[in-house]
């Protein structure tokens, strides 16, 4: 089990580090960003990569929604979910922590005037979209999210491909919701930063742990009772 929850604490790590990173480190500046298209591939290659690298030890959650999804859907086993959830937290919060001292080394930065790559709805959402339009994107896109995972790694899917098609397609959710929410769909993700950010970010990580977490017990149970074969 040890091993196992380091991997998804290095996985979930990296995630943020890396999806996280690239929207506070390269596409806060216009004349060298990668923009929202370059921040959403970021987080699409964090898990492709640690899913080939340590999916094998731990099965390549990174994301509470994940494990709550692959419970629902009958993949993962209940005594497990906790320990999980809270190490993928704890990698999240430990990214954020580096990824904080990093950007801390310009001068003038602040986490909480910029945002430090937060999800929020309303005034704090990018494009300013309300709470029930962020909260209908998230649900929807963690149940795709967590159908795409099933899918991909039914014993019946071509073998060696589910990393690709998993990061692909958290690649596409970004492109979809980075302008509604800065995208979730992975409480630990939201919670990692907002602890930086540390004002409404704090206020609004509610919506970013109740919603993805309904979202991927749904796609884990549309998978298991819909989808899947007998």
């Amino acid at each position: 089990m040890q091993k196992r929850l380091s991997a998804e604490f290095f996985g979930t790590f990296w995630l943020v580090f890396g999806g996280c990173g690239s929207a506070v480190l390269a596409a806060a500046f216009p004349q060298l960003g990668i923009g929202f298209a370059g921040v959403a591939l970021a987080f699409g290659l964090t898990v492709l990569t640690m899913a080939y690298a340590v999916g094998h030890i731990s099965g390549g959650h990174f994301n509470p929604a994940v494990t709550v999804g692959l419970f629902a859907g009958g993949r993962f086993p209940a005594r497990d979910v906790m320990p999980y959830v809270i190490t993928q937290v704890l990698g999240a919060i430990a990214a954020a922590a580096v990824l904080y001292l990093i950007a801390s080394g310009k001068p003038g930065f602040d986490a909480a005037s910029s945002g430090f790559a937060a999800n929020g709805y309303g005034a704090h959402s990018p494009g300013g979209f309300s709470l029930g339009a962020a909260a209908l994107a998230e649900l929807v896109l963690t149940a795709f999210f967590l159908i795409v995972i099933h899918g991909a790694t039914d014993r019946r899917a071509p073998a060696g491909f589910a990393p690709l098609a998993i990061g692909l397609c958290l690649t596409l959710i970004h492109l979809i919701s980075i302008p509604l929410t800065n995208t979730s769909v992975n409480p630990a993700r939201s919670t990692g930063v907002a602890l930086f950010q540390g004002g409404w970010a704090i206020h609004q990580l509610w919506l970013f742990w109740l919603v993805p977490l309904l979202g991927g017990a749904l796609g884990g149970l549309i998978y298991r009772h819909v989808l899947q074969r007998e």
